[in-house]
């Protein structure tokens, strides 16, 4: 279960996913498959070789890929995202939701 985004920033990332931009996009989310883990990042772009490509940067593999047909995605979430989220310098996000 998403919650803790607004509307405007949803709108504004599915629009930079869809120009083949990677943009992220953090909200609070409930799993009972990761009870330790509050909120996740979906990182997106439409251009599947680019997200590809950076995801391998941080070891990520492409069969984490998340397959949405207009907005491809890898969901972080735990330690690796807030380590990404800083090299990636989205304070904003980082802040926002004390990670």
């Amino acid at each position: 279960m998403a919650f803790g985004i607004d509307r405007p920033t949803l709108k504004q990332w599915k629009q930079d996913v869809q120009q083949g931009k990677i943009s992220f996009l953090t909200h609070y989310w409930l799993d009972d498959r990761f009870p330790d883990c509050r909120t996740v990042t979906k990182v997106g772009c439409s251009d599947y070789d680019k997200l590809v490509a950076w995801g391998q940067r941080y070891g990520l593999q492409e069969q984490w890929i998340h397959l949405d047909p207009q907005f491809p995605h890898f969901d972080l979430f735990g330690g690796i995202q807030k380590d990404i989220l800083q090299k990636e310098n989205q304070w904003q996000q980082i802040e926002q939701f004390r990670l």
